[in-house]
């Protein structure tokens, strides 16, 4: 299913043994275009100063939806000895391996599936204790530039990036539409205020054609005219593959829910199907 990463903040993080905290922000992968972690600020007696902690979907074991819970596969010692990383600086892939090797994860980056060799968080933790590729080793010294790239990037940095038409602006993001298996995001919602008052319109992150960091710029090969004309969307419905399915064939673009690249790990609960809802 398809949800506002601004609706799962707030949400509760939960260890076996008790309540961790709270989800304040996000950091998403700006190669992939995926949720990578989720930024918790951590409570209670076991938490002092409120500390934030990198949360993978990884460690989930079941997400709650109708309580808003997530609930991980983690003791709430786990995460309280977890490698300290400090979230308002951009994390870098040192960084990252300290954590995957903290949890015993298997790297996601490095394969040609969004988790590792799999599709979905779940598939990749339940490959945990596997052999660690030759490539996935100790980064040699001739190499440690690269393993300080940076190519995380906050949900709460992001909201505000400027859209750029082709011919005009076109808004800025406001949120982003996520998958809550693969967490994916399918689709940044602009908001168009700035020409067209009241109205939000979905575009896909796959649809950009640049991106500039420096300027928080979006670029997409789309005129102000095509987004006006384009499927309307109703940001109190949920988003149906019907719409979705009238949305691409108005761009013109592949969907994405098929191909062999999108049913090659599929997720268990949607394994006897021929694709998600």
């Amino acid at each position: 299913m398809l949800r506002s990463l601004k609706d799962l903040e707030r949400y509760t993080v939960c260890a076996t043994d008790g309540d961790i905290g709270s989800v304040v922000n996000f950091l998403l992968d700006d190669e992939r275009w995926i949720v990578r972690y989720l930024v918790v600020q951590a409570g209670g007696s076991l938490f002092l100063n409120g500390r934030m902690v990198l949360i993978s979907p990884i460690s989930f074991r079941q997400a709650d939806w109708s309580t808003q819970y997530f609930h991980l596969a983690l003791t709430m010692d786990k995460v309280k000895n977890s490698p300290s990383i400090d979230v308002d600086e951009p994390v870098s892939r040192q960084h990252e391996r300290i954590y995957y090797r903290y949890y015993g994860y298997p790297y996601y980056w490095g394969y040609s599936g969004l988790w590792g060799m799999v599709g979905y968080p779940g598939l990749l933790a339940a490959s945990k204790g596997t052999e660690v590729p030759a490539e996935h080793a100790e980064v040699p010294a001739e190499h440690a530039a690269e393993s300080s790239d940076v190519h995380l990037r906050s949900a709460r940095e992001l909201r505000g990036y400027h859209i750029q038409g082709s011919d005009a602006a076109i808004g800025h993001v406001e949120d982003f539409i996520v998958d809550d298996e693969s967490w994916e995001i399918r689709y940044l919602v602009i908001d168009t205020s700035n020409w067209w008052v009241g109205k939000k319109v979905l575009v896909s992150p796959q649809w950009a054609s640049s991106i500039s960091w420096l300027e928080s710029k979006v670029y997409v090969d789309l005129s102000q005219q095509a987004i006006k004309k384009s499927p309307e969307w109703n940001a109190s419905a949920a988003i149906n593959r019907e719409y979705e399915t009238r949305l691409y064939d108005y761009y013109g673009r592949p969907v994405y829910w098929k191909g062999a690249d999108r049913t090659a790990g599929m997720s268990p609960q949607h394994q006897s199907e021929n694709h998600p809802e």
